[in-house]
């Protein structure tokens, strides 16, 4: 079962760059990359990763720039799956970055 997460767990995504959204239950975290290519991969590598989890991310691309936010809808609030979702796409983009 998917859990709601308190302020402790997010300490590693925060230490990663991601950030905690002031208007929503959310974080949020922009990846930039050398080329669209690039962010394209990671979404494509992102996207089956998430569609396994059965959890989707909020997200915008621009050319190399990916702008991420995950929470949890049916929860309103950052959970688990937010969590192991984050930290596998922070794995992703590292591989290109």
């Amino acid at each position: 079962m998917n859990k709601k997460v308190n302020e402790n767990n997010l300490k590693p995504l925060i230490e990663a760059g991601w950030k905690i959204l002031s208007d929503r239950n959310a974080v949020s975290k922009t990846y930039k990359f050398k080329s669209f290519i690039e962010a394209f991969s990671f979404m494509t590598s992102a996207a089956i990763f998430a569609e396994k989890l059965n959890h989707h991310p909020e997200w915008f691309n621009v050319y190399s720039r990916v702008d991420v936010v995950l929470t949890t809808h049916d929860l309103d609030a950052i959970s688990e799956l937010d969590i192991k979702l984050a930290a596998q796409m922070d794995k992703f983009s590292a591989k290109l970055i």
